[in-house]
């Protein structure tokens, strides 16, 4: 974590109107520190840093009062919250967010970054999610991070949520990345899931304390979630969404881009139908997402992936012929227990009985209104 001296030149900086994240990390990688910048000469700014003479003399200038009021405020607050800041000079920044175009200079962190964290996949999708959509993004995430991948995603209702909640169920790491200040909780309702996250990775914020979740806040947030994975796995979202818009900064950041196909007729699977038109991978399984990111892994963590890989498969749940032949009926649309019972010809409580049975080993899971899902 960077030491309040250094924070107060790197928020003085980040205060410096013209100064956009990728010159200010330019600067700060080039001079050393952000001290060294402040002293800098306006010549040596403009060679060393590649601005313009405005920005260079605007960075030599002290701060207004109002700034540094702001500053001073950040700062105290600070010492008084469970938070850590890292800068892009410390050894704790993400080397894989490094490598974007327009790195955040600051990240703040709630939680503990881990070195695991270099082995991250992104879940992102629809707000609005289908039950559907929900449960194939929370298997999805629980088997990757049983693999040992850490998920990323947003915090958000719906898929970003069920990402979370699929690799807290396997005991694996999550990171959040917020679009508001990270002494906020957005949305509030999820203040116990943001919790579970910050037990089991962290929650993450580039906005200064006290942000509010403005929408222009979220496709700039939307860089970071896929700066920091290997992939960004897109489960349901619509033509013009977040989503997407995570999915394009992706594959700008030489990322893997990977879809969950469905039905055509479904507004929430436009997106993810259109991004495998555009050459996503196509994802049903979690052996899709693995094989694509085999060759970019190291090779101790190749083989632990491939060995968890050989233990998943192996725990399958046993069914009789009459619980098999039930569970192929079902698939992850759901499908009322009526339907099964018609389709089936078994009598109701058979019907009612082999579910349980089966939910019970972990093949089904029951949705609200009594209808069924294949797990």
């Amino acid at each position: 974590m960077a030491g309040t001296s250094s924070l107060q030149s790197w928020f003085r900086l980040r205060a410096v109107h013209g100064l956009g994240d990728a010159g200010l990390c330019r600067l700060a990688d080039t001079f050393g520190s952000p001290e060294a910048v402040l002293q800098a000469s306006t010549e040596s700014l403009m060679a060393g840093g590649s601005v313009s003479r405005a920005v260079a003399q605007a960075i030599q200038q002290a701060p207004d009062r109002e700034t540094q009021d702001a500053i001073d405020r950040e700062l105290e607050l600070l010492e008084r919250l469970p938070v850590s800041v890292v800068s892009y000079l410390d050894a704790a920044y993400p080397a894989r967010l490094k490598t974007i175009a327009d790195p955040p200079p600051l990240l703040y962190v709630s939680g503990a970054l881990d070195q695991r964290d270099r082995h991250a996949v992104a879940i992102v999708g629809a707000r609005r999610a289908t039950a559907a959509g929900r449960l194939v993004t929370e298997q999805l995430s629980r088997d990757l991070a049983s693999a040992g991948f850490t998920i990323v995603s947003g915090l958000a209702r719906g898929v970003d949520a069920a990402a979370h909640r699929g690799a807290l169920a396997a005991q694996g790491r999550t990171l959040a990345v917020l679009g508001c200040g990270i002494d906020r909780t957005y949305p509030p309702e999820h203040q116990a899931l943001r919790q579970q996250i910050e037990a089991h990775g962290a929650v993450l914020s580039e906005f200064p304390l006290g942000a509010y979740p403005h929408a222009y806040h979220f496709p700039r947030r939307n860089r970071i979630i896929s700066g920091l994975s290997l992939g960004v796995v897109v489960t349901e979202a619509a033509v013009q969404s977040g989503s997407l818009i995570t999915a394009g900064l992706a594959a700008e950041q030489g990322r893997e881009v990977f879809a969950v196909p469905g039905f055509v007729r479904a507004e929430h699977s436009r997106g993810p139908n259109g991004l495998i038109k555009q050459g996503a991978k196509l994802v049903e399984t979690v052996a899709d997402v693995i094989d694509e990111l085999l060759p970019q892994l190291d090779e101790a963590f190749r083989e632990q992936v491939q060995v968890r890989g050989a233990v998943r498969a192996g725990d399958e749940p046993q069914m009789d012929k009459a619980e098999q032949r039930l569970h192929d009926l079902l698939s992850f649309e759901p499908v009322h227990i009526d339907d099964l019972i018609v389709r089936t010809g078994l009598p109701a409580a058979d019907v009612a009985g082999l579910l349980l049975a089966m939910e019970l080993k972990g093949a089904v899971r029951q949705l609200p209104g009594r209808s069924y899902v294949r797990v």
